[in-house]
């Protein structure tokens, strides 16, 4: 699966359980850790929980085997691994503290498009 599809079927796991404000990095020559970040928001523990464990389903159900994931216990943040993809989902204080789209500042960044309901 190449990365760019492999964003969008995260995007769209997101975007299936309302995810807030969706942002893609991308991060291709700026560290060799990762190609992209997917960096998602959600309403409380459980929708965060919620949130990942639906992207960790739908990639493994094309056959992608996540690295590995962290936080998922918690609730407050949660770290999946997808190898060129990494995502990261936050309560939006946790978001706000870590402040990850400041960090990537100056790469490229895009919001996901949530269509209108």
């Amino acid at each position: 699966m190449q990365n760019e599809q492999l964003v969008q079927l995260a995007i769209d796991a997101l975007e299936d359980l309302k995810a807030k404000d969706i942002t893609v990095i991308d991060v291709r020559g700026k560290t060799s850790i990762t190609d992209f970040m997917v960096v998602a928001s959600g309403t409380s523990g459980r929708h965060v929980k919620s949130l990942a464990e639906n992207v960790l389903e739908k990639v493994k159900a094309q056959d992608v085997r996540p690295l590995g994931s962290e936080g998922l216990e918690g609730g407050e943040w949660a770290l999946l691994d997808l190898g060129d993809v990494v995502v990261h989902v936050m309560q939006v204080a946790t978001r706000q503290f870590y402040d990850l789209e400041r960090l990537w500042q100056g790469a490229e960044q895009s919001r996901a498009q949530h269509g209108e309901e």
